[in-house]
């Protein structure tokens, strides 16, 4: 009788949910970074990478195991104004024809209050430098019309654009600069996984 019941509770806690581990690809179609940076010290230019792709391998247990590594397409870049845009795109700028994508591969992950904070090395330009992402979430798994599951996270930081290259600036007459060196980012992720057959 023991021995049943020993093997009835192995056999109830392999049935039992454990904690979720998977692959994910990113959505492109619905992730998104945006970002904010001051123009001629008086209001805030926003502007957004509308193409983004790239990997998770998310582990729900071990928020250690976690591994992130995603690229921005530079050229997708778009703040409402096109000569504006193409300035961006210019060597003077961000040089899209020379440093195509926007890279950002993790290093470590951990637990806070609010949901993640992931370390990790963002590429602009070809120098990388070490940022910490401010995750919020990631969403519990909702299943879509096509059967995919899907899950989604918003992510924030800040950066100087100058440790990373994007040095182009011009002074005002009445003092201070055109553009501003601290860059506010959001990154909106959205990311599916195939369900299990049955």
């Amino acid at each position: 009788m023991q021995r049943n019941s020993i093997l009835g509770l192995v056999l109830a806690l392999a049935a039992s949910p454990a904690a979720f581990a998977g692959s994910y690809a990113i959505d492109g179609a619905h992730s998104k970074a945006q970002f904010s940076v001051r123009h001629m010290m008086v209001s805030n230019v926003r502007g957004e990478f509308a193409k983004m792709k790239g990997s998770i391998d998310y582990d729900e247990k071990n928020p250690a195991a976690i591994r992130i590594d995603a690229t921005i397409e530079v050229a997708s870049i778009n703040t409402g104004e096109p000569k504006r845009d193409e300035h961006l795109k210019s060597p003077d700028f961000f040089d899209a024809a020379k440093f195509p994508v926007i890279r950002f591969l993790s290093k470590n992950v951990r637990k806070t209050a609010g949901g993640l904070a992931v370390t990790g090395g963002l590429t602009i330009r070809g120098v990388t430098k070490e940022v910490v992402l401010q995750v919020e979430g990631p969403s519990p798994e909702v299943r879509d019309p096509w059967g995919n599951l899907r899950r989604g996270a918003t992510a924030t930081t800040k950066i100087n654009r100058r440790d990373f290259g994007l040095t182009w600036n011009a002074a005002l007459e009445t003092g201070g600069v055109v553009v501003g060196d601290e860059v506010a980012i959001t990154i909106d992720v959205e990311a599916t996984r195939p369900a299990a057959k049955k």
